[in-house]
């Protein structure tokens, strides 16, 4: 019997790797020999034996940029009606931002029939593009980072959108950094590079470069260790909760102890420079430096030490194409379609949703249903009371906070980036350097006095990043100004229509901009009379417009949001059965916390580690990449 056994196994091995099994071994030992072989093919057939959605085929020859407006309206523009739901759904993905499309393009990659619905007139959520008198402005994109080449995120964008995104790299510096008003004023610049980023700051201040040293340390160990975080939400919750209880999970990575710990307590151990703890928190998202983690100031300062990009032809160039995606493997976009609750069966489960007004509903049914506009909108707008005030859902709730509202100033300038002095730099301004003062001061600013006291404020100029802008905009560059606000601050028009809110809300609002756009001609002197067009976007803008909840673009980044135990408890999956979540309120800010969220929730729908394939993907495709470059080596030889 062990003679027989010994030689099927050898068949096995020989068939799966070349090894062998001596024939002399015991039963006992054959039988763990067996055991050992049939969890190794379980774990194979896990991680390799499903459909993927990652392929070296999935990349196509870049197609010429689609430069007709009413063409690329039939891609983002697609207005919901009942006849163009297709039928047999297998998911249904509410809201239309990167999250939401990723998920989409995954799921739709591997057979599933997909329908993404989005309450606005235009795909793509904050990754979207609106024009208006010839001008084109991004509404949430600023740059990105982490897209050099074969970087996990560029795989991951060439994989949903068949390799047709091209991004353009800023150059040096991508960002300059003021602190301090008048004559006190200090000017700072930021370079990308895998070791210029840090050589450069040194040289900016000398005196502290132990301490710039050390947290650049801490940004290899935060970036390296990401992954780490991300297994908590997919792991089993009780596995993540238990290394987390046992301290197990400390041992095995310090960015577990990172992510909790306050961005300033550290700081304030390492400099009392306060214009370091500036630049080591500058990438302003609502949240105090005390308040906020370490990891999550790090991670995103690590985020543009390979470059920071910005897509050619404007942020909807990304929904766009992951659009084109969706509807090649038999999924559909569509727009102007509000979701206005979520349909659950006889037994809890989510069935579909209900889309329209109340003059006309209509049902869509799938048996899963993605939702990527935002925690608080779904548990406590999408969800029967009685289902929202459950236990586990109050739990998520009450941890979390909407973040601040975002207020953005859109300006067109009839003149050339030439002639207006400008870049495609990002200017980041800061009126102190003590940033946690001054957040606390304007946020708890009574809200006459907040307008005229903006304290920090983002200068970004698209048209001036992107070489295709000549071609769509002649003649013409645009400027956007954002700064964050306290939602309370324009509660009081909520309630009124979009286009009737009244002289006190555009008197209101137009001291913000008027506060804003005149602290930029400060840097910018050729603006003001070059100055042809103004349009405002409050929190009520975004609220209207995109169904953010309160304005904001995502979840308060506090050390709440990012304690370990909270992560592994706040995953995609949620306490409703087949409702899952995806986007930024998964992981993180921005687009590439977004895309990251739709990976997570795929892995989650699909019961299937998808990064398992996506870093397979990459190895292979830096193994081809070498393999070409030392061919086209010998060819120069010869």
């Amino acid at each position: 019997m062990a003679d027989g056994l010994a030689t099927t196994l050898n068949g096995l091995l020989n068939e799966l790797s070349g090894l062998a099994i001596p024939a002399d071994l015991s039963l006992w030992q054959l039988a763990l020999a067996a055991w050992v072989l049939v969890c190794f093919g379980v774990f194979y057939w896990y991680v390799f034996g499903r459909r993927s959605p990652f392929s070296v085929d999935s990349l196509r020859r870049k197609e010429p940029p689609e430069m007709n407006p009413s063409k690329r309206d039939e891609v983002l523009k697609k207005a919901f009606s009942e006849g163009r739901v297709p039928k047999g759904l297998d998911a249904v993905v509410i809201g239309s931002g990167v999250g939401g499309l990723t998920v989409a393009a995954l799921l739709a990659k591997v057979g599933k029939k997909v329908l993404v619905l989005e309450q606005h007139e235009q795909a793509g959520g904050y990754c979207h593009s609106y024009t208006e008198k010839g001008f084109q402005f991004d509404i949430g994109l600023n740059y990105v980072g982490q897209l050099h080449d074969n970087s996990l995120d560029r795989v991951a964008f060439d994989q949903i959108t068949e390799g047709q995104l091209d991004f353009v790299n800023l150059g040096e510096p991508f960002d300059t950094i003021y602190i301090g008003q008048g004559q006190t004023q200090r000017k700072y610049t930021i370079y990308t590079g895998k070791t210029e980023m840090e050589a450069h700051l040194k040289k900016q201040f000398p005196d502290d470069t132990e301490a710039i040293e050390k947290f650049f340390q801490v940004m290899k160990i935060c970036a390296r260790k990401t992954h780490h975080l991300a297994c908590l939400k997919l792991i089993p919750r009780w596995l993540a909760l238990f290394l987390l209880k046992t301290g197990i999970a400390d041992l095995l990575s310090s960015v577990y102890h990172y992510s909790s710990m306050s961005h300033t307590a550290w700081l304030d151990q390492l400099t009392s420079n306060k214009d370091l703890h500036t630049i080591f928190s500058y990438f302003f998202y609502g949240v105090p430096p005390k308040d906020s983690s370490l990891y999550v100031n790090a991670l995103l300062m690590h985020h543009y030490k390979r470059g920071a990009y910005y897509p050619k032809g404007g942020a909807s160039e990304i929904p766009y194409h992951i659009s084109n995606t969706i509807r090649k493997y038999g999924g559909e976009v569509l727009v102007s379609a509000p979701v206005r609750r979520i349909l659950l069966d006889k037994n809890g489960a989510a069935c579909g949703v209900v889309v329209g007004n109340s003059d006309s509903e209509v049902e869509v049914k799938a048996p899963i249903v993605i939702s990527n506009c935002g925690l608080f909108n779904t548990f406590k707008n999408l969800l029967p009371p009685q289902i929202s005030m459950k236990h586990d859902i109050q739990e998520r709730l009450h941890r979390v906070k909407p973040g601040k509202g975002s207020f953005m100033v859109f300006c067109g300038f009839d003149a050339t980036a030439e002639q207006l002095d400008i870049g495609p730099t990002n200017i980041r301004l800061y009126k102190d350097n003590d940033m946690n003062k001054m957040m606390d001061r304007y946020f708890n600013m009574y809200k006459e006095e907040a307008p005229d006291n903006v304290p920090m404020m983002l200068v970004t100029f698209p048209t001036a990043k992107d070489p295709t802008a000549k071609l769509r905009c002649p003649g013409k560059s645009c400027m956007t100004l954002v700064t964050m606000v306290n939602y309370e601050w324009f509660e009081e028009w909520k309630d009124m229509p979009v286009t009737k809110r009244g002289d006190q809300y555009l008197q209101y609002k137009t001291r913000f901009a008027k506060h804003m756009f005149d602290w930029a001609c400060l840097h910018f002197p050729k603006l003001k009379e070059k100055l042809v067009f103004q349009e405002i976007y409050t929190p009520l803008s975004n609220s209207h417009f995109l169904g953010a909840y309160q304005g904001s673009m995502y979840l308060q980044h506090n050390l709440d949001l990012f304690d370990p135990v909270f992560m592994a408890k706040n995953r995609c999956d949620t306490p409703v059965k087949n409702l899952y979540l995806t986007g930024q309120d998964v992981f993180s800010c921005g687009i590439s916390g977004a895309l990251h969220g739709g990976l997570l929730c795929a892995s989650s729908v699909l019961n299937h580690i998808l990064y398992w394939d996506l870093l397979f993907l990459k190895k292979n495709l830096k193994k081809a990449k070498a393999k070409q470059d030392a061919q086209q080596a010998k060819k120069k030889l010869h």
